[in-house]
């Protein structure tokens, strides 16, 4: 849900504070359990899938996922998610993510306008940002473990940078903060309904 842009300032504060913690064993081993794939679809454009089971029912995750204000209490790097008037009645999000790499501070501010499926999926697909396309889905499928209601969340990004951004750079940095974000939503998700 966020997209990065490299740039040499920030022009707005990051909250640093929300990284999943990754010293701690259990985060670390969640951190593992997170598929993630990568399809060149294009020279330029990347597929990019990640996905997680999360021991809760889909109508727990799909509470999580569609709380879009409060999204960046927990998602790391993202530094705001709003909704704006959509002028169709839709929903419209503006969300604003950012960090510090390499001595260089990545900052993003992408317009989505989402579609949902309830509780199978959620599209969106940019309606205004720095990439040429910035699109996907949140993919939910029930599960039973133990006997126990679970979901199976899926996270797909289809990503075609402008020529002024690596696409190296955009695939690998996305593919790490996919595994974090579904491990920060499974957290959530536990932390809100355990």
């Amino acid at each position: 849900m966020t997209k990065l842009k490299l740039s040499t300032t920030v022009t707005q504060d990051y909250n640093s504070n929300l990284e999943v913690d990754f010293s701690n064993t259990a985060a670390t081993a969640l951190l593992q359990t997170v598929e993630v794939q990568t399809e060149r679809l294009a020279e330029r454009y990347r597929r990019i899938s990640a996905r997680i089971h999360i021991p809760h029912a889909i109508e727990q995750v799909w509470q999580v996922l569609t709380d879009y204000e409060t999204l960046a209490d927990f998602i790391p790097n993202l530094a705001s998610s709003r909704r704006l008037e959509h002028p169709k009645g839709g929903i419209r999000l503006e969300q604003v993510g950012a960090q510090r790499l390499l001595n260089f501070n990545f900052s993003a501010r992408v317009i989505l306008d989402l579609e949902e499926k309830f509780p199978q999926k959620i599209d969106f697909q940019m309606i205004e940002g720095d990439f040429k396309d910035f699109s996907g889905s949140w993919c939910l499928e029930p599960c039973f473990l133990a006997e126990r209601a679970g979901t199976n969340l899926e996270y797909i990004v289809c990503v075609l940078p402008k020529r002024t951004m690596p696409v190296s750079i955009i695939e690998r940095r996305l593919s790490k903060d996919m595994q974090t974000n579904l491990v920060a939503i499974r957290q959530r998700v536990t932390e809100v309904f355990s």
